[in-house]
């Protein structure tokens, strides 16, 4: 008996880690990561209740993810991740559109918290002639599909699993920890307070081009963790037009042009505005959260390969800016601009090295709301001199071993909070990561 459960084992085993061009019929893939960062003091003449604070602190944050695929038939791929996290952030996590570790969730705390990170089943259908490989990855089957294709894909996902891909700046794992470089600051995309949703999506894939459409559910309330699943009323809605091009031999480049628009029960700045006005109070947002509104945004992202070592990214989004921020960060306009380099040139070939800017902007009517002395979710230094809040970030990731990363991160934010008269703000960060 105990010779036959070996052998299964075995078979189990060798079945899971196929190579890079076989089909595998599952997989598991595990990742663990480890932020430790530290703000000194900075200038800070005033302080409101969600102010980044003034003086000297420490964070962390502790992610471990286990990746389970099956194959349910020959196009039809199963994926379940279970999650633990916790984690202390800077200030409450409040003060900064900006936020410096992609890591750290709304919900993280001092205690382990295990949940359900993603549950979701992706079906293809072949559209052509002519096979590619997918290499074996997290959420990802080694799989062999055709080159033309639709992707269907339903359930419990992160959108950024989906949409707004760039190979130079989408995982704060192992590279740019900056919310507003990972992806757009602008971008409020659908997502309870951990970063996850539920919906579904579409991909049709040519040879050099690609369409996507997503309809994923939001918060019941902003930022908060339940969810509303009423998909045909509350929203949020994504399509994104890939083109790829190349600027000569062995230079790739990628364009991705993202529109988004949610639908939720949003305050209105302007609302708020014209309430306070009336009564002679601070504007509050929670007071005019009365109706269903609309927000939309636009957005192009652009990847580019100039050597085997070296590639840069631009980003640039921009958002209505009518109504509050519902399930990412703070800022109605954003642009972020970086390159990315291998170190093969000084003998440490798997090591990165990346440096980005970014900036983040308010509409007019959420920048007076501001200057008031009213809160939004994530700002409220009780008064405000604005001015575009100003990112700098770079990072060094060297290569342990095979699957073991040590980043070092230094971030400078110019006018954190859009707030002109406090700062400059400096963050120095650690990050350990292992993946199998």
């Amino acid at each position: 008996m105990r010779t036959r459960l070996r052998v299964v084992a075995w078979m189990l085993f060798a079945a899971g880690t196929a190579g890079a061009h076989e089909i595998e019929d599952w997989n598991l893939k595990l990742q663990s990561t480890y932020v430790w960062q530290a703000k000194p003091a900075f200038t800070s003449p005033y302080e409101g209740e969600h102010s980044l604070k003034g003086a000297r602190e420490k964070s962390y944050s502790f992610t471990a993810t286990a990746a389970f695929g099956l194959r349910l038939g020959a196009n039809t791929e199963l994926y379940v991740d279970p999650e633990l996290a916790q984690g202390v952030p800077l200030s409450g996590l409040v003060g900064l559109a900006g936020f410096t570790n992609g890591e750290m969730a709304r919900t993280s705390g001092a205690n382990p918290t295990l949940y359900r990170a993603r549950l979701f089943a992706r079906h293809v259908i072949a559209i052509g002639d002519g096979t590619e490989d997918i290499e074996p990855a997290m959420n990802q089957l080694g799989s062999r599909y055709t080159k033309r294709r639709v992707t269907l894909t339903a359930g419990n996902v992160s959108i950024l699993d989906l949409f707004d891909a760039n190979q130079f700046n989408h995982d704060p794992r192992t590279q740019f920890m900056n919310w507003t470089v990972m992806t757009h600051g602008a971008y409020d995309f659908a997502a309870d307070a951990r970063g996850y949703t539920w919906g579904v999506a579409a991909e049709v894939q040519g040879d050099r081009w690609a369409l996507r459409a997503g309809r994923f559910i939001q918060p019941k309330e902003p930022n908060q963790l339940p969810l509303d699943s009423r998909i045909l009323r509350h929203y949020g809605d994504q399509v994104e037009v890939q083109r790829d091009y190349e600027l000569g031999p062995d230079k790739p480049g990628t364009v991705r042009v993202l529109a988004y628009r949610n639908r939720a029960p949003m305050s209105r700045y302007d609302d708020a505005l014209a309430l306070a006005e009336t009564t002679s109070l601070v504007p509050s947002l929670d007071a005019v959260r009365t109706a269903e509104r609309d927000k939309v945004g636009l957005g192009i992202n652009v990847e580019q390969t100039f050597t085997r070592d070296l590639g840069a990214f631009a980003r640039a989004m921009w958002a209505d800016g009518k109504t509050e921020t519902y399930a990412f960060t703070e800022a109605d306009r954003s642009f972020s601009v970086g390159a990315s380099a291998k170190g093969a040139r000084w003998g440490r070939a798997d090591d990165v090295v990346g440096v980005a800017l970014a900036g983040n902007m308010l509409s007019g009517s959420h920048r007076r709301v501001l200057e008031l002395g009213g809160l939004t979710f994530f700002l409220g230094d009780g008064r405000l001199n604005y001015a575009s809040e100003r990112i700098f970030e770079t990072y060094y990731a060297m290569a342990v071993t095979k699957g073991v990363t040590v980043s070092f991160d230094y971030q400078r934010i110019i006018n954190p909070g859009y707030n002109a008269d406090r700062g400059l703000a400096s963050f120095f960060a650690l990050r350990a990561h292992i993946e199998n």
